[in-house]
């Protein structure tokens, strides 16, 4: 029994069988909600500042060889400039993903989560959360996750490995159905 519902509720009786995932917060799972939310909610603003960071950058890069390479101070100040301008391009995903990792609370990097007709439930150390549906503004599927989206800086994922209940098709399709939400499939 899981908060009051068995996970395996009575087939026979014409009853759901519950969707359980449990999933462990880490690095790669981390990585995985930061790129959702890039590739989703915050498409718009991030390639703005991409492009914005890249322009800044090739301009760096023109100064430092308009008059020839010359290695003195302004080259090594503008090289620098450079560098961190297009880290954050690089590796955002990692680097959002870091800290959000260093912000996460203790006794929430495991959790279990089960999906039923009306809403679902995360267990974690830190106690029990029941949510809605209606909550979810957007849902991302990956090779290995479905993550849900709630704004440009909160969501959860789900482990698709980490799956009972159901096949990873029936999950889609009823999660699809609950929140109203298209999956949008991304590459990882």
């Amino acid at each position: 029994k899981y908060l009051g519902y068995n996970e395996n509720m009575n087939v026979e009786r014409g009853e759901r069988m519950n969707f359980t995932f449990t999933t462990k917060y880490n690095k790669e799972t981390i990585i995985a909600l930061a790129e959702a939310l890039r590739k989703t909610l915050r498409q718009k603003r991030g390639k703005r500042s991409r492009m914005f960071g890249v322009l800044i950058a090739l301009a760096g890069i023109w100064l430092m060889m308009k008059d020839g390479f010359v290695l003195d101070w302004r080259t090594i100040v503008t090289a620098l400039a450079v560098f961190v301008l297009l880290t954050p391009n690089l590796w955002e995903d990692r680097l959002n993903a870091r800290v959000a990792m260093k912000r996460m609370v203790k006794g929430l990097e495991s959790s279990t989560t089960t999906f039923t007709e009306e809403n679902y439930f995360s267990a974690t150390e830190l106690g029990d959360t029941t949510w809605s549906y209606e909550k979810v503004t957007a849902i991302a599927e990956m090779e290995h996750y479905f993550v849900f989206l709630f704004d440009s800086n909160h969501g959860q994922v789900y482990d698709k490995r980490n799956l009972s209940g159901g096949t990873v098709e029936e999950f889609r399709k009823f999660i699809a159905e609950k929140t109203g939400k298209e999956v949008a499939f991304l590459k990882y």
